[in-house]
C-alpha cells in the first residue's frame, strides 16, 4: 500500500489544527507549531502513526474480524461510506444511536424489522397490504435505512471502530471502552489523543485530508483480506492434497491386500 507521502497531505490541508484557545494540551506532543493563532500538527508524526494504525487494521482485517467507520460530519459522510462498502466494512456515517454498540441485541432487532419489511414490499402481486399501508412501509424503510443500512450484514460486534473526530464522535469511543474494542481515530488538536489507541493526530475537518486518511487505511484493510484470501485457498490446496495422498494410500493398501488373497 502506498503511503500519502508529506506533500500529498501538506497539500491536503491535514496540517491545519484548530485555534489555540480550543486546543487539548494533551495534543502537545503531536504540534510542530503555532501560526496566527492557529495550531499546526508535525506531519511526520501523522506519517508514523497512519503506517502503525494501518498495520493493526491490516492484522484485525486479516483475522476475519469487523472494524467499524464512524463518521458523521457532513464532510466526511461519503468518503467514509464508500470506503467502507469497498472494504466490505460496517458504517455509521448519519446518527449514531446511543446504545448502538452496548445495546448491539436491540439494533439487531430493527435491522431484522428493516429486512422484514423489504420482504413484504419486493412482493409485488402482495394483497394483504393497501397502498397507503405499502408507503408508509417504505416511509418507515427509508428511515431505518438511513440510519442502520450501513451495519445491515453486522451479526456480531465489531472488534474495532475508526472513527473521524473522535471529539465530535465521542458516544461511539466510550461504547467502544466499555467494551474493551480497540479504536482508532483522526485527531485534531482539540481532542484528547489518549482516548483512542491508535490517534492520527491530523485535520478532521477538511475533506481532503479525511479522504487521503481514509483511504490509506481501507487500502491496509484490502491488503489483510488478500491475504487472508490467500492463506484460506492455500490451506484448502493443502488439504485437498492430504485428501488425495489419504485416498491413494487407501487404494493401495486395497490392492494389497487383494494381490495377498489371490
Amino acid at each position: 500500500m502506498a503511503k500519502p507521502t508529506y506533500k500529498e497531505l501538506l497539500d491536503a490541508g491535514a496540517h491545519f489544527g484548530h485555534l489555540k484557545k480550543k486546543w487539548n494540551p494533551k495534543m502537545t506532543p503531536y504540534i510542530f507549531m503555532e501560526r496566527k493563532g492557529i495550531h499546526i500538527i508535525d506531519l511526520n508524526r501523522t506519517i508514523e502513526s497512519m503506517e502503525r494504525a494501518a498495520n493493526a487494521m491490516k492484522q484485525i482485517a486479516r483475522s476475519g474480524k469487523k472494524i467499524m467507520f464512524v463518521a458523521t460530519k457532513k464532510q466526511a459522510r461519503q468518503i467514509v461510506s464508500e470506503a467502507a462498502k469497498e472494504v466490505g466494512m460496517p458504517y455509521v456515517t448519519e446518527r449514531w444511536l446511543g446504545g448502538m454498540m452496548t445495546n448491539f441485541s436491540t439494533i439487531r432487532r430493527s435491522v431484522k424489522k428493516m429486512n422484514n419489511i423489504d420482504k413484504i414490499l419486493s412482493d409485488e402481486d402482495a394483497t394483504s397490504i393497501t397502498k397507503k399501508e405499502r408507503l408508509t412501509l417504505t416511509r418507515e424503510r427509508n428511515k431505518l435505512e438511513k440510519v442502520l443500512g450501513g451495519i445491515a450484514n453486522l451479526n456480531r460486534l465489531p472488534a474495532a471502530v475508526f472513527i473521524v473526530d473522535i471529539h465530535h464522535e465521542h458516544i461511539a469511543i466510550a461504547e467502544a471502552h466499555k467494551l474493551n474494542m480497540r479504536t482508532f481515530g483522526i485527531v485534531d488538536t482539540n481532542s484528547d489523543p489518549n482516548q483512542v489507541d491508535f490517534p492520527i493526530p491530523a485535520n478532521d475537518d477538511a475533506s481532503r485530508s479525511i479522504e487521503l486518511i481514509v483511504n490509506y487505511m481501507t487500502e491496509a484493510i484490502r491488503e489483510g483480506l488478500e491475504e487472508r484470501r490467500k492463506n484460506k485457498d492455500q490451506r484448502d490446496k493443502e488439504r485437498k492434497s492430504e485428501n488425495k495422498a489419504k485416498e491413494q494410500e487407501a487404494a493401495t493398501a486395497e490392492a494389497t491386500e487383494s494381490e495377498k488373497a489371490e
